[in-house]
């Protein structure tokens, strides 16, 4: 195993796991943060991009614009509900829910893509489903009318979108991942532009100013360029348990640094989004050494 991609991995997991505390930090809404997040990015990545001579490499088949178009889509209003769901609902909570994605795409392809359904993938799938719904906290008594459900659906939400982020992005294959991420942050920045309350702006201090481009540079330019540096050079089955780091920081990071503490029908469906999260692990081992 590659021991410099490893360490590059995990850093990048770790990184991400803490975005959650971040944007809280931002004092923005989640429109206007990952329209700051996407200009910050695009900035990031493009100078890097052109500073290393990269561009000099790239390949600009035309036939993946579609899907790279797509997938950008897909990535900004995942991102718009990834962030809505910290207003609604603790870190903890959106983060587990979110890391739903990689049950929903073999969902996907159970139902669109005619992969073989097997009784321990729906076992994981049911698993999954009542952790979310012990993790969300919602008493029967409460669902008429309750906005705590808006942040867990939020989180489902964009777990969903990210889902169709990781389809989208099997159709790319010879595009680099930096001039995928480059377009994809750009078009984020026009698909929001008429939608940005700009005056809210004018109200943030220097410190949420720091915070709000901290995202973007860090969380997604840095954190990208340490993700993909390393995807070539690690098996399959490392990639998936490293991903594990993600949720595990953004765990500690909301019980050590904001003080929410899960309740024992919450832990438990966290226990339980993890072990169904692992089916995919073994699934994806499976694969790779076949």
């Amino acid at each position: 195993m590659n021991r410099a991609a490893f360490i590059k991995l995990t850093i990048a997991m770790a990184i991400f796991g803490s975005i959650g505390y971040f944007s809280r930090l931002s004092g923005l809404p989640s429109l206007e943060l990952v329209f700051v997040r996407c200009v910050s990015a695009t900035v990031f990545l493009t100078l890097y991009w052109l500073i290393s001579g990269k561009f000099k490499q790239e390949h600009f088949p035309k036939k993946e614009y579609t899907a790279i178009v797509l997938g950008g889509v897909f990535l900004v209003l995942n991102w718009i509900f990834f962030f809505a769901s910290f207003e609604k609902t603790a870190i903890t909570i959106a983060v587990s829910i979110y890391n739903l994605a990689p049950i929903i795409v073999l969902v996907i392809g159970w139902l669109f893509f005619k992969d073989r359904v097997k009784l321990v993938g729906v076992l994981a799938l049911f698993l999954a489903f009542v952790g979310t719904v012990l993790i969300s906290g919602i008493r029967p008594s409460q669902l008429p009318g309750s906005g705590s459900l808006t942040g867990p659906i939020y989180a489902l939400i964009a777990a969903s979108l990210y889902a169709l982020v990781i389809l989208t992005g099997k159709y790319i294959q010879h595009a680099s991942p930096y001039l995928v991420t480059i377009i994809q942050t750009f078009i984020g920045v026009f698909m929001l532009l008429p939608f940005v309350h700009y005056q809210l702006y004018a109200d943030l201090s220097a410190s949420n100013w720091f915070y709000s481009i901290l995202t973007g540079v860090v969380h997604t330019g840095i954190v990208y360029l340490l993700f993909y540096g390393s995807l070539r050079d690690l098996s399959t089955p490392v990639i998936s348990a490293l991903t594990y780091v993600d949720p595990l920081v953004a765990i500690l990071t909301d019980v050590l640094l904001i003080g929410f503490f899960p309740s024992l029908l919450q832990t438990a469906g966290i226990l339980m989004i993890f072990a169904s999260l692992s089916y995919t692990f073994f699934v994806q081992r499976d694969s790779a050494t076949t």
